[in-house]
């Protein structure tokens, strides 16, 4: 990769790389401009200021300072200082496993352990509340079990080594060979 120069627009690559995160970042339910401000500072070669950043990527300023504010919430970014500058610099997280970690980690935080904590909530009302059907009931604990086992499943994979993680991913259907799955289409019964 080449250093982003402000005054140059960007390359073609760089430009789709910036405009698809910015896309895939509204799938997730991220802001475009957080997401393409991410992919900017993650491709750069160097540091950039908010300055820079708006300029390249054509935004308001105010704009650009409130996504880096988001972008540092979820530490996929940091402030970096640059002798003879007094500019503000940023530079994104370069290590792929570790911001797909941080991303996971705010995701649960913001998404997951509140989901759990108002299901509980709902399980414990539901119980002593006779409008509630049996299988209403069993329906709110069955959603509540398969979120505190996915968060509880999360917890134990943000402890295993990041080269072990790889090399269970690496394994894909291989895994499934550990516990003796099938799908049910492959020629026997398949385990569920």
């Amino acid at each position: 990769m080449t250093e982003i120069d402000v005054r140059e627009p960007l390359s073609p690559a760089v430009s789709r790389f910036v405009l698809h995160w910015g896309d895939l970042g509204g799938q997730w339910g991220v802001n475009r401009s957080v997401a393409q401000i991410h992919a900017l500072l993650f491709i750069s070669d160097e540091p950039l200021t908010a300055e820079a950043i708006a300029e390249k990527l054509g935004m308001a300023r105010s704009n650009v300072s409130n996504s880096i504010k988001e972008l540092m919430g979820w530490r996929l970014i940091q402030r970096v200082p640059m002798m003879g500058d007094r500019r503000d610099h940023f530079t994104a997280e370069a290590d792929i496993w570790e911001m797909a970690t941080r991303i996971a980690q705010g995701r649960k935080a913001r998404e997951i352990d509140p989901a759990a904590e108002a299901l509980m909530l709902c399980n414990e009302e539901a119980a002593h509340d006779p409008a509630v059907s049996p299988e209403a009931r069993e329906k709110l604990a069955n959603m509540l079990e398969f979120v505190t086992t996915m968060s509880r499943w999360h917890d134990e994979m943000m402890r295993v080594p990041k080269p072990a993680l790889t090399a269970l991913i690496k394994m894909g259907a291989g895994v499934t060979k550990l516990i003796n799955w099938r799908p049910k289409n492959a020629g026997g019964k398949g385990a569920q």
